[in-house]
């Protein structure tokens, strides 16, 4: 009896359970075929290897339209440094051998080399070509030596002249290439050259006015004109006018002229020596006023002696 009515029991709840309901399908179109070959062929994981690329590459595209490329590199650069020091690459020692002009921190900042600077990536070549890039240094030798001292040998120009050329004035070497503009009184006794053009040739002709003692020794600039010829500018502020060939022989001719004659020391302003058959001399204004004067008696008396 209990057993029939269990059995009742549990067929009425069966009854009121909903029925299951079928299993939705969703309707889709079927792949593209090219799809279907990219999930066949490629390799597992590929998806997130090229996530990564996109995201460096927006990454790095930021940094170049952000102007922030420098920054970057340096950043990347002052990493592999710090590790490089750390494992014992630190430069401990720099020896540098043939400064005069500059000075040790001058020579380390104008070759990039700093406090964070490792000697295992120090490209030595870069080193070298920034230095030869400053006007002051000729030439320039970098050796590394393990595991931290750095050797520099540098070969310096050495000041020659001053140049003057439309108001600027700068020290010059002797090739012509300008070192800095003039700001240091320690260059002052250099001598002067002035005009376009006079830095190049300036050598060879400063060479030639060295044999001749006399007139260099007197001489405050010479001056280049028309890139073609020079002019002396005396201390006392004759100009000697030079011809365009045959300098030696005018100059000698010019040495001998104040050894007998004691030319520099007229009252005069210009010597014109630029005509090969001749030799003018200009007097100054009071000079000339005194000759006039002078030839005006000579012919007074010469009338009066005659009258008689």
């Amino acid at each position: 009896m209990l057993a029939r009515e269990y059995a009742g029991a549990w067929l009425a709840r069966r009854r009121q359970r909903p029925a299951k309901k079928p299993p939705v399908v969703i309707d889709r179109e079927p792949p593209n075929r090219f799809i279907l070959l990219v999930e066949r062929y490629l390799p597992r994981r590929v998806g997130v290897v090229a996530t990564f690329a996109i995201l460096l590459g927006s990454a790095g595209l930021g940094i170049v339209k952000g102007g922030h490329v420098d920054e970057f590199v340096t950043a990347l650069s002052d990493t592999r440094n710090a590790l490089a020091n750390a494992a014992g690459f630190r430069i401990t020692t720099v020896g540098i051998n043939g400064r005069k002009q500059l000075s040790q921190d001058e020579v380390l900042a104008i070759g990039g080399v700093n406090g964070r600077s490792s000697l295992l990536f120090l490209d030595a070549e870069t080193v070298r070509d920034r230095l030869k890039a400053n006007p002051w240094i000729a030439d320039a030798t970098i050796l590394k030596l393990y595991p931290g001292r750095l050797q520099i040998d540098i070969v310096e120009r050495t000041a020659f002249a001053l140049w003057q050329e439309n108001g600027r004035l700068s020290v010059i070497a002797a090739d012509g290439a300008v070192l800095e503009p003039y700001v240091s009184r320690r260059f002052l006794n250099l001598p002067l050259v002035v005009g376009k053009g006079a830095d190049t040739r300036a050598k060879d002709f400063l060479a030639l006015l060295d044999r001749y003692p006399q007139v260099r020794a007197v001489t405050k600039a010479a001056i280049f004109v028309g890139e073609r010829r020079w002019n002396l500018r005396l201390k006392d502020g004759l100009d000697i006018r030079l011809p365009e060939y045959d300098v030696g022989n005018a100059l000698a001719a010019l040495s001998k002229l104040d050894k007998e004659e004691r030319l520099f020391s007229r009252d005069i302003v210009a010597v014109d020596m630029r005509l090969p058959d001749r030799l003018v001399v200009q007097l100054s204004e009071e000079a000339g006023k005194a000759r006039d004067e002078l030839f005006k008696d000579k012919k007074t008396k010469k009338k009066a002696g005659d009258s008689a």
